[in-house]
C-alpha cells in the first residue's frame, strides 16, 4: 500500500485521536495559516505526511504562545520562512470539519526572507512556490479559497470549507 493511500485510510482516525485530546486539552483549537506570497504572486504550500493535500504553511496555537509567534514559529518549521515586515490578518475562519471548536487566523505575508526550501522531513514531504494558475491538483479546497480570497481580492467567507 502506498504512503499516500496509507495516509487517506488513517487520516481521519489521527485526527479524532488528536481532538479527542484537544477537547480535553483546551477548550477551543486555534490555528494560524499563511498566504505566503512572492515577488510574482506566487503562494507557498506545504504537503504534510500525515494529512493528504496541499496546504497553506501553518499549524497550532500552543498554550501561552501569541498567534503571530505561532505563525512566525510554523513559518520558519514549514518553509524556513523569516517574517521582515508585519503580515496582514486576510481573516479567522471556522473550519468545522475539523472539529466543532476549531478556528483558523490566516494571514497574508509578503515580506520575508528564506535562504532555501527545507528539505523533506518527517512532517513536511514537500514544499513550495506555486502560481495561483498552476496549482497542485490535489490543494485542498479551503486553501483555494484563502488563496482566490486574497489574489482576487474576494471577499472572505465565515467558513473554512
Amino acid at each position: 500500500m502506498t504512503l499516500q493511500k496509507l495516509r487517506r485510510r488513517f487520516e481521519p482516525a489521527l485526527r479524532r485521536v488528536f481532538h479527542l485530546y484537544w477537547r480535553f486539552a483546551r477548550g477551543m483549537t486555534l490555528g494560524v495559516r499563511a498566504v505566503v506570497l512572492d515577488g510574482d504572486n506566487r503562494v507557498f504550500l506545504v504537503h504534510h505526511s500525515y494529512v493528504s493535500g496541499w496546504h497553506l504553511p501553518g499549524g497550532g496555537v500552543e498554550t501561552g504562545e501569541t498567534v503571530r509567534d505561532a505563525l512566525r514559529r510554523e513559518l520558519a518549521e514549514e518553509g524556513r520562512i523569516e517574517l521582515t515586515g508585519d503580515p496582514a490578518l486576510h481573516g479567522l475562519f471556522f473550519n468545522s470539519h475539523v472539529s466543532p471548536r476549531d478556528h483558523v487566523a490566516v494571514y497574508v505575508v509578503r515580506h520575508f526572507r528564506q535562504d532555501r526550501l527545507p528539505e523533506p522531513n518527517h512532517e513536511i514531504v514537500a514544499c513550495g512556490f506555486f502560481d495561483a494558475s498552476a496549482l497542485p491538483a490535489e490543494t485542498t479546497r479551503g486553501t483555494r479559497l484563502r488563496i482566490a480570497e486574497v489574489l482576487e481580492g474576494r471577499e472572505p467567507i465565515a467558513t473554512w470549507r
